[in-house]
């Protein structure tokens, strides 16, 4: 639920941002851009301290919430759609604008699906990187019904001794709905990390 919900978070966030930063001109947007890319140098390690108290005082431990914020809006997917709607054509923006189309009903209506490829890329992405995310639920969530999936593995061995079967187990059911999602989508994988490159 929380590696969903994170996913249609993102792409939310992060597609509205590489469209803007493409398809509206300024100044600036380049020198925002350069800082975003900037910031992905600094590790999650260096922030966990801050965040978690940031997070403690809004009572946002152990929710959903709490889980997507810090990973809503990541560089590399804002610099991912940003690539992408390069090859958008731009003549299709100012034939909706001058027909009376709104700037959502453009992005929902004209650009969310020519760029269906690009965002079953980004999905297949952002859900691996939200399931598999260890450090950041190790923190934030504590309860034993909040817990991911990893740290439910990582909890199969933290006893005298271990179950094997049970952890080979619990591993390939962890794995199938990446996997689920990777095969139906890998055509659109593909034409989506091809179209970011052109």
């Amino acid at each position: 639920r929380n590696a969903l919900a994170n996913t249609v978070a993102s792409l939310f966030v992060c597609s509205l941002a590489g469209y803007g930063f493409q398809i509206y001109r300024d100044k600036g947007k380049d020198t925002l851009m350069g800082l975003l890319l900037l910031s992905m140098m600094v590790p999650f390690a260096a922030l966990m301290v801050p965040l978690f108290r940031m997070f403690s005082q809004a009572r946002l431990l152990d929710t959903t919430a709490g889980f997507i914020l810090p990973t809503i809006s990541t560089a590399f997917l804002i610099f991912f759609f940003r690539q992408s709607a390069e090859s958008f054509p731009m003549e299709t923006v100012q034939a909706a604008r001058v027909d009376g189309l709104g700037e959502l009903g453009i992005f929902f209506r004209i650009f969310v699906p020519i760029m269906a490829p690009t965002f079953s890329a980004a999905a297949i992405v952002t859900f691996m990187a939200a399931w598999n995310n260890y450090l950041w639920p190790l923190i934030i969530m504590q309860s034993q019904e909040s817990q991911t999936m990893p740290l439910l593995i990582t909890g199969l061995t933290a006893g005298y001794t271990t179950d094997y079967g049970i952890l080979m187990l619990s591993v390939t059911i962890t794995t199938l709905p990446t996997l689920i999602l990777f095969f139906t989508q890998q055509k659109r994988f593909v034409e989506g990390v091809l179209g970011s490159v052109k």
